[in-house]
């Protein structure tokens, strides 16, 4: 018998190398290399072209059952799941640790079940005992939750076999549990992708519902590495900052829905709160106008979302290298718009540190957020506040046009509903209709002028 091939796997990108080395030749992390060892030798000694069992053709057109989605209790969970759990999917939740991962599917474990759903929770970075007094705090002790701690992911399956199948599965987390058919500690690549393999073949063949949580490396993508993201259904992560009350649930792939919906959660004493209109949460205590602030009718899925961009601009006297750091933002668009207002605006950024930063630890990725940017950018520059009660969104080129963005008598509706009179952004892409006053801008120029008041 050919003698096997060893390779070794890196565990922060998944690279593959034919031998150990420090570093990786990818990534450049240190001691990430890890033997992955296979789990079968069957490959090796069978022709896999024979010996299988027929498989079961369909028609595209075969007459189907659509799945009845299962509310989890919390509408903006079910938003941004695209209407509920689908039964037999997977999910991957990932977030940062200490963001409100395991309060958050508690409280939707707690709210299936005592809708007269058996519902399973496996915790294996807890003791059963620290997660009783998690659901003691929050008022949900009475849920007729199956709790149990265990890493074993041969144990949880051959007792869920034993009986009817949950209508809901919750593993906290993927990357504690270990399977004794494959080498390697839990947490390697290995590990969890075959205790995940497992799992989801679970989910698929008895219609539970299987939630797995991930965690996440300190580049903020969830670990193990990327291989899970391909293997299951849907791919949430949990954003926000933990000095920040605030949360966002965002989905980042779905197979039975949109992936550009959010749910907007606020962290309480009793656990997570839904924020029903999170445009007042993200607009809170503007009570007068300043320099370098502006207002963003940004669009998450179906859901406008109106937040605020602060700028501030730092001269230098010194000569010294100016900084530039953006919290929220992209940080290379940054450097290319400050480019567009240095060349076709002749402003002048060079010799002057430039902040930028999202309100309310929201982060941006809608390109219609360059308008807002450059204006907050222009204000701070100038010293001089936005017009009141104003609203900023487009997209601006390196020819510095303002181009037009998607769903603007959307964005406008919203501003419109939150006392904005009026909004700009690209010339001929709105009308007044949509319940605010209407300015189209050709070019960033004009919104210097605007600034300015010199038109």
């Amino acid at each position: 018998m050919a003698k096997s091939k060893r390779r070794f796997v890196c565990q922060e990108c998944g690279s593959v190398s034919p031998r150990w080395q420090g570093q990786c030749a990818d990534c450049g992390q240190w001691n990430t290399l890890v033997e992955d060892v296979p789990a079968t030798v069957f490959s090796q000694k069978h022709d896999l072209s024979t010996g299988g069992r027929p498989v079961m053709f369909e028609p595209l057109n075969a007459p189907t059952q659509l799945p009845i989605r299962k509310s989890t209790g919390l509408a903006e969970f079910d938003r941004a799941l695209g209407g509920g759990l689908v039964p037999g999917s997977a999910v991957l939740l990932g977030g940062d640790p200490g963001i409100g991962k395991s309060t958050l599917l508690l409280q939707c474990a707690a709210t299936i079940a005592r809708g007269g759903n058996d519902v399973v929770y496996v915790s294996g970075e807890e003791a059963a005992g620290q997660v009783r007094l998690r659901a003691s705090r929050m008022g949900m002790i009475d849920a007729p939750i199956r709790l149990a701690s265990e890493t074993s992911v041969r144990d949880i399956l051959t007792t869920l076999g034993n009986g009817e199948p949950p209508a809901l599965l919750v593993i906290d987390s993927i990357q504690t549990m270990h399977s004794d058919t494959i080498e390697g500690a839990p947490g390697t690549v290995s590990q969890v992708r075959g205790c995940a393999l497992e799992l989801i073949r679970y989910a698929k063949e008895s219609g539970c519902a299987v939630v797995l949580v991930g965690h996440v490396t300190k580049d903020g993508t969830i670990a193990g590495p990327r291989v899970l993201e391909h293997m299951v259904d849907v791919v949430m992560s949990f954003e926000g900052e933990r000095s920040h009350q605030y949360r966002i649930l965002r989905a980042l792939k779905n197979r039975f829905g949109a992936v550009d919906e959010i749910g907007v959660f606020a962290m309480a004493s009793e656990g997570l709160e839904e924020v029903a209109n999170p445009s007042l949460l993200f607009l809170s205590g503007r009570e007068t106008p300043l320099a370098g602030s502006a207002v963003f009718p940004a669009l998450e899925g179906t859901r406008p979302v109106l937040v605020e961009i602060q700028a501030l601009i730092v001269r230098l006297q010194s000569g010294a290298t100016p900084r530039r750091a953006v919290v929220g933002w992209d940080s290379g668009r940054l450097a290319m718009l400050l480019a567009v207002l240095e060349s076709r605006c002749g402003l002048n950024f060079s010799s002057a540190e430039v902040y930028l930063n999202i309100a309310g630890g929201y982060r941006l990725t809608d390109p219609a957020a360059d308008l807002a940017v450059a204006a907050a950018l222009v204000s701070a520059l100038a010293d001089r506040p936005l017009p009141d009660k104003t609203a900023w969104f487009g997209e601006v080129s390196l020819a510095g046009e303002i181009r037009p963005v998607a769903h603007a008598p959307l964005r406008m509706r919203e501003a419109a509903k939150l006392g904005f009179a009026r909004c700009y952004g690209p010339a001929g892409g709105a009308t007044g209709s949509a319940g605010a006053d209407y300015r189209g801008l050709a070019a960033l120029a004009n919104v210097v002028d605007q600034v300015m008041g010199s038109a």
